[in-house]
């Protein structure tokens, strides 16, 4: 396959994440102007910090000049996550050191849940880095006409941030279905129900940890059974 058609399906398969990145942005675009804060915010924003939930929050917490020790320890809870992706997601696809360094950067949830859905065969550096770019182009492209609509807009608008939410539900049920794993969906709902009642101010952090050590378990549970056929076969 050529390259420009790895580019070509790379672009294509942002369209689905696109959907709710480009509403995202303008969300964002217009909780900053909405603040108070300068237009440019939400391109440097965009720029340094590309991860979306973050953002939203570091909006209400640079309006409330949020001490840096808290801000630092919300950029770890909330990105936490991002250690657990780095397990499966192709990085050993892409060569170049600059290019590899863009992944890592661009690593976010709609390009690692529409990556982890594709077949093994189908994945290239190409593809991966051009769904990166295409869905940071969403992300800060709408983070630009949420300025301008805050600009002209009379009254604030409420309720855009609840596309982070649709979007996380529509791209679990995608992963779902394309690889039919109802045991780790159990797993993931019953981590985050756990999370809730235990520790609700961090349920995101324990849901992670909880569910990547049921994972584990899992996967050691499932090697020594197959071990177990293997030996009486």
């Amino acid at each position: 396959m050529e390259r420009t058609e790895h580019i070509s399906r790379g672009i294509r398969d942002s369209f689905s994440a696109g959907l709710g990145i480009f509403p995202l942005g303008i969300a964002l675009g217009l909780l900053i102007v909405q603040a108070g804060l300068p237009w440019w915010l939400a391109p440097a924003l965009s720029l340094a910090a590309f991860a979306g939930s973050l953002e939203l929050l570091l909006v209400g917490m640079v309006a409330t000049v949020t001490p840096l020790a808290a801000v630092a320890l919300t950029v770890l809870v909330v990105n936490f996550r991002h250690v657990f992706y780095a397990f499966s997601f192709p990085l050993h696809l892409v060569r170049h050191p600059v290019a590899k360094a863009y992944a890592v950067y661009a690593m976010i949830d709609e390009v690692y849940a529409v990556n982890a859905a594709l077949p093994e065969h189908e994945r290239s550096a190409p593809r991966l880095l051009a769904m990166q770019i295409a869905c940071e182009a969403y992300w800060v492209g709408g983070g630009m006409v949420g300025v301008a609509l805050g600009a002209v807009l009379p009254a604030p608008v409420k309720g855009l941030e609840f596309a982070l939410c649709a979007l996380f539900t529509v791209l679990t049920l995608d992963a779902f279905r394309s690889r039919k794993e109802l045991p780790s969906l159990l797993l993931a709902g019953g981590s985050v129900a756990v999370a809730l009642v235990l520790t609700p101010g961090m349920a995101l952090f324990t849901a992670l940890l909880l569910f990547v050590g049921l994972l584990m378990v899992r996967h050691l549970r499932t090697a020594r059974d197959t071990a177990q056929e293997t030996a009486h076969a």
